[in-house]
């Protein structure tokens, strides 16, 4: 016979239970209320809000019932803080929701995450219109929020000084700046950051329709992570050539994952740790950086030298192929203090490998993927040996191979023969390859030359 187990979680006090059904979408903090009647309601004692449109189901009325629940949410205990407010209404349009998410920011909210709706149907033609919902004034002077983040939404014109002291994290995408209409200028990116003194992180996706930012600035000293991430859509072909510029002296990481600016300016990055690039400096998607162009040119030579402290950096093909135009009309600088790179090098701009290594005098650790193209016209050849080889790297590791074929061979000879500390090479396979096994290939290596006699061959 089975005894039944004690239920511990009961047990505990209620301040305890309910912290930790803040962890919880709303929905699933809800569904407790069924187990007795000491649960009925301790999910309004919740101390935030985790909702979802699509929580609800889907009618006419839906967005009266949202508004309804959230609501009875902020009435029932009006004077208790929030922790979090968290609002997914992409999908319905809720009317003064502005002053809901007011009333969250003066109740104390240290979260905010809010994904506004876009569109809206007229009553009298029914037809759908694009619409924003802008945030309420006061949350630019919030004396608590730590961590932001605004999908889609508006920003108006602060009446005065922005200043939040505890936002740490700030996560902006597809927002809309407008002017308050008295007479003042647009809100902007630079006067938001400006306001935020401890500002550690932020992540920004600039509205694919925005045609009056001309500049956007992010200038602040607490900055230590930047983000542009991945976001499709199309950008550029707006009529004005919108730059984008960073100064943050305290910048340790910077991801810039999409061109979604015709110029990228980088102004005292003294502290950079990492950069990850995935951009071609050209908005418009089909073109390709013209190195005839010499704006462009100086453009490419001066980020360069804006972000040539770093010590690890990540490059997509996109940027490698940028890199290998631009080597050959400019320099690239020396990148004195890189020990790490992760580099995805096309096979047609392999021969540009060794310039760019010979900018990394100080290379140890090399990650490189090199998509194979079989069918090419010019000579597979690597024969330049930068400074780095003779006297620094010491890892090597070569990724999603699919075959072992000659190019392959190629290019591990050239590291194996060249690379006086080389201490790992590593040649990671996607699956099996179709003519060679493992220990073929390890023979067929081992049979060079190595600079490095001591040279570890691993191959997964």
């Amino acid at each position: 016979m089975m005894m039944p187990r004690d239920d511990r979680f009961s047990e505990l006090p209620d301040p305890l239970i309910t912290q930790i059904l803040l962890h919880l979408p709303t929905k699933d903090s809800v569904k407790t209320s069924v187990l007795s009647t000491r649960w009925k309601n301790l999910w309004l004692h919740v101390p935030g809000l985790d909702l979802n449109c699509c929580d609800f189901p889907f009618k006419n009325q839906n967005e009266l019932e949202m508004v309804t629940f959230i609501d009875r949410f902020l009435q029932f205990n009006p004077d208790s803080r929030l922790l979090k407010f968290k609002v997914d209404y992409s999908r319905d349009q809720i009317p003064q929701f502005e002053d809901r998410i007011g009333d969250a920011v003066s109740r104390g909210v240290r979260v905010l995450d809010v994904k506004s709706n876009t569109l809206y149907q007229d009553a009298d033609d029914g037809l759908v219109y694009p619409c924003i919902e802008f945030m309420p004034l006061n949350l630019y002077t919030s004396k608590t929020l730590v961590s932001l983040k605004l999908l889609c939404s508006g920003l108006w014109e602060p009446e005065g000084l922005v200043y939040m002291p505890c936002l740490r994290f700030m996560h902006l995408q597809g927002l809309r700046w407008r002017s308050s209409g008295s007479g003042g200028s647009t809100m902007n990116l630079e006067r938001l950051v400006s306001g935020c003194p401890v500002l550690e992180e932020l992540t920004y996706v600039k509205d694919i329709n925005d045609d009056e930012s001309v500049v956007t600035r992010v200038r602040s000293r607490s900055l230590k992570r930047f983000t542009a991430p991945v976001e499709y859509g199309c950008y550029g072909n707006l009529g004005v050539v919108q730059t984008f510029e960073i100064d943050a002296p305290g910048l340790e990481y910077m991801s810039l994952k999409e061109d979604h600016f015709d110029r990228i300016v980088v102004k005292n990055l003294t502290s950079l740790f990492m950069v990850d690039l995935h951009i071609k400096f050209i908005v418009e998607s089909g073109r390709m950086f013209d190195s005839e162009d010499l704006s462009k040119r100086n453009e490419v030579c001066d980020f360069l030298t804006g972000i040539s402290s770093v010590r690890h950096m990540t490059i997509s093909h996109q940027t490698v192929k940028v890199l290998g135009l631009y080597s050959k009309v400019g320099v690239i600088p020396k990148f004195n203090n890189l020990s790490r790179l992760h580099a995805v090098f096309p096979s047609s701009f392999i021969q540009f490998l060794p310039v760019f290594l010979e900018s990394l005098p100080n290379l140890k650790h090399l990650i490189l993927e090199i998509p194979y193209v079989k069918e090419k016209t010019e000579e597979f050849k690597l024969v330049n040996v930068p400074q780095c080889l003779v006297s620094a790297l010491e890892f090597l590791e070569v990724k999603r191979l699919f075959d072992w074929g000659k190019e392959e061979m190629k290019t591990a000879s050239y590291f194996l023969e060249n690379s006086a500390v080389l201490k790992k090479l590593t040649l990671r396979f996607m699956g099996c390859p179709q003519y060679y096994s493992d220990t073929d290939i390890y023979e067929e290596l081992n049979n060079l030359t190595k600079c490095s006699p001591t040279c570890q061959i691993i191959i997964a």
